[in-house]
């Protein structure tokens, strides 16, 4: 009977959605969508511009599916943005494709806590705690997977950056602009730095000025030391020296990467002693415990 309820529910969503989707004020069309019929196809044979089906329920769902989540989010405690999270782990730029995703998978998780509810019968708060928990954890495991693919690559992007500092520094004390040097480093250069840097030039080709693109950067990329030497990089019509700037910048980026790997290799060294620390307090607690069971026997019978 749960199961049905489910199914019914389902189905219930699934037709409102169809009739919402003929609404004048639901399936308002992008503007690109909208010029496109008066723009030439380079593909003559290209589909109609009339969209599908899909297109229509992701067209009406997309925006509820990303308001909801970020609202979901807000609650759970997550402060950035799902767009600059996006940015920040390199994925799919697109929140709202993210989003469906993820309430698809919700609701398959949702459907199969129901279906085993159904199938198992367990306790009525056993059965309530399957059916909030098991959509929840799907929720967060996309939430933390978005998280944590962020945090890899801003590793990744610390490490490579004082390597790309010292470059910086030396290519435009070599009389390089700043546009220049950039687009040195990203077409010399491997890694996530270099791709980094390409966004940045390719916002600058776009129209962007120099400075607003490179504070675009330091504002999604989530690292302090990218926003000194981006601010150092903004001072480049006002003063001579800005090699000599960059390069002491540079020395800082190193030093502080060298305390961070210090607290690290510090924090493991930490965690070896733990399973030393239990190997032997497990043992040398049972030898204790057989003369201090065997004397508190020989009290009690003397008693």
């Amino acid at each position: 009977m749960s199961a049905l309820i489910v199914a019914s529910l389902g189905l219930l969503l699934g037709g409102a959605v169809l009739l919402l989707s003929d609404l004048p004020w639901f399936r308002d069309r992008p503007l690109v969508e909208r010029l496109r019929p008066y723009f030439p196809s380079p593909d003559p044979t290209a589909a109609s511009t009339r969209s599908s089906t899909v297109g229509d329920l992701r067209q009406v769902l997309g925006p509820v599916a990303h308001d909801l989540g970020d609202r979901i989010g807000r609650l759970l405690g997550v402060a950035t943005d799902l767009p600059t999270r996006l940015e920040r782990a390199g994925w799919d730029p697109d929140p709202e494709a993210v989003r469906l995703r993820q309430g698809a998978h919700t609701l398959v998780a949702l459907l199969g806590a129901g279906a085993v509810a159904a199938w198992l019968r367990p306790a009525p708060l056993l059965s309530v705690a399957l059916l909030l928990g098991a959509p929840a954890l799907t929720l967060l495991g996309h939430e933390h997977a978005v998280t944590s693919a962020g945090e890899r690559r801003r590793q990744r992007l610390r490490a490579e950056l004082p390597v790309m500092a010292e470059q910086l520094g030396l290519l435009i004390s070599a009389g390089y602009s700043v546009t220049g040097a950039l687009t040195r480093l990203s077409t010399r250069s491997q890694g996530i730095a270099a791709s980094e840097l390409q966004r940045v030039l390719l916002r600058i080709r776009h129209g962007r000025p120099e400075h607003a693109a490179l504070a675009e950067w330091a504002d999604a990329s989530g690292v302090d030391a990218i926003g000194r030497l981006t601010g150092i990089l903004a001072l480049h019509g006002e003063t001579a020296d800005l090699g000599l700037l960059i390069s002491d910048e540079a020395r800082s980026i190193r030093a502080e990467a060298h305390r961070d790997l210090l607290e690290v290799i510090e924090r493991r060294a930490q965690l070896v002693w733990i399973p030393v620390t239990v190997a032997t307090l497990v043992p040398g607690l049972i030898f204790l415990a057989v003369p201090f069971t065997s004397a508190m026997s020989q009290v009690a019978g003397g008693t």
